[in-house]
């Protein structure tokens, strides 16, 4: 691949066109053994990206999170564990520059 815009492309099956995070709650002990409390859940649990064998992605290891905030930091090592590159969207753009600024190093 000789620049940055030039990448793989190939044809995927209806239902296998997108890049699915799965991210679960913990729910034990909060109700009682065997049981559940309806809609309550732990601010901690996993995160999981699906297989999907269009996209070449295996189903890996779950990454585990401790609170709420740090699901994006999950889902961020989820992603870079399987190579996932994305791609700023047209509303990202209006306040993300195309290449990062390079630092000054001649300071």
């Amino acid at each position: 691949m000789d620049s940055e815009n030039d990448f793989e492309v190939r044809e995927a099956k209806h239902g296998e066109r997108m890049i699915e995070i799965k991210v679960r709650f913990w729910t034990d002990a909060i109700a009682g053994t065997k049981q559940i409390r309806p809609k309550h859940g732990w601010g901690s649990g996993v995160v999981r990206i699906a297989g999907n064998k269009s996209h070449g992605i295996k189903q890996g290891r779950a990454r585990p999170f401790n609170s709420v905030p740090e699901i994006a930091a999950a889902i961020e090592r989820v992603l870079i564990e399987h190579g996932i590159v994305l791609h700023h969207s047209k509303k990202m753009g209006k306040y993300m520059a195309e290449k990062p600024n390079k630092p000054n190093t001649n300071i």
